[in-house]
């Protein structure tokens, strides 16, 4: 059995927020040996996301916080998007950290479409109000249609203050079965 790779991409502009808290949450349910890597997307920033594709057809060399951020997907089986609603979307790192995964796909001999499809996205995610999600998830899952990739859902919880997340009893419940799919074999 392959071991599992969990990139969990933390968007929020404050560490130890809802979202991370109901990330980790979910993360205690995964089987004992499955590897965690947990970034804040705070603490490895991107310039601001540049399309060069009608200059020249391909994006530049990723360098930097770019090429770490890259690997790091890259080595992930799957990647985790754990970002607070923002304006009823993602936050604007994560927004960022996904612009720059158009430019990867443009990337000589890196193959980004055909090996995210080796993947599976999920997303997590806390609001106030659950019902104003639906472009945050429509986004994720849009994503994760366009490159071909595994599905895994978005876990929701109800927070606006510190901690607030983990008093909301239907998000801790759902967190212990969140990433019981990928371990479902036919």
């Amino acid at each position: 059995m392959t071991v599992r790779k969990y990139l969990f991409v933390l968007g929020s502009s404050r560490p130890e927020g809802n979202t991370e808290s109901l990330a980790r949450k979910a993360a205690e349910y995964l089987p004992e040996g499955t590897e965690q890597r947990w970034l804040w997307l705070e603490d490895i920033p991107l310039e601001p996301f540049r399309d060069t594709r009608g200059v020249d057809k391909t994006h530049p060399t990723p360098t930097g916080n770019e090429q770490r951020l890259l690997d790091f997907t890259l080595e992930a089986t799957d990647v985790v998007i754990a970002s607070p609603l923002y304006w009823y979307s993602v936050s604007a790192t994560t927004k960022r950290y996904l612009d720059y995964w158009s430019g990867w796909l443009h990337l000589p001999d890196v193959a980004f479409k055909a090996r995210m499809r080796e993947k599976t996205l999920w997303g997590i995610s806390t609001a106030e109000e659950y019902d104003k999600s639906d472009s945050l998830v429509g986004s994720l899952f849009k994503t994760a249609e366009y490159l071909g990739m595994g599905w895994g859902g978005v876990l929701l919880g109800h927070g606006h203050h510190p901690g607030e997340v983990l008093n909301d009893a239907l998000a801790m419940k759902a967190a212990k079965s969140f990433f019981q799919s990928a371990y479902v074999t036919a």
